[in-house]
């Protein structure tokens, strides 16, 4: 293999190993428990995709501080998760509205962008109930993905941790 590739591969898993497994293995070690981090990551992940643009920093923050999670941890997940957060909003939306036999507005991304730049005050009469219909879809899914997510990470996180604890027992 050429170096550049060998060097573009190692500043992949790098960034792979700062920004997702260096915090979860700095938890673990820590002493959370791994069925602490499977919550906080499900919760960062599924908050992540709160269908209001612009909201989900704070979301993340009012929910981790109210159940005491680990904020950075939540934030680095939500934040993975940003590239699906784009693509379901508009997917709440219509679920939202098909939730509550409205019929569906036709809009798309792009345009709503240019919508709420040109007036925000009258993008927000006009889409306000849309974005209501999309939080009650996301409300009404999150509790399920949140549970989902965390039975899906913990196994790893547990096989994780024991490992982390056999090295730690090992070493002098």
């Amino acid at each position: 293999m050429s170096q550049s590739k060998t060097e573009n591969t190692n500043a992949r898993e790098s960034w792979w190993r700062r920004w997702f497994v260096a915090p979860v293995l700095a938890q673990l070690t820590q002493g959370i428990s791994p069925e602490r981090l499977a919550w906080t990551i499900s919760l960062g992940m599924v908050v992540g995709v709160f269908p209001i643009m612009g909201s989900t920093t704070l979301v993340c923050f009012l929910i981790g501080y109210a159940l005491r999670l680990n904020q950075p941890v939540m934030h680095v997940f939500k934040t993975a998760v940003y590239p699906l957060h784009l693509a379901l909003i508009l997917v709440f939306i219509h679920l939202g509205q098909s939730l509550f036999n409205v019929p569906p507005l036709s809009f798309s991304i792009p345009e709503l962008l240019s919508q709420f730049k040109a007036d925000p005050l009258q993008f927000a009469k006009d889409f306000g109930l849309a974005a209501v219909h999309g939080v009650v879809a996301w409300a009404l899914l999150a509790p399920f993905a949140v549970f989902l997510i965390k039975l899906s990470i913990l196994p790893m996180l547990t096989r994780l941790s024991h490992s982390l604890q056999s090295k730690k027992e090992v070493l002098p």
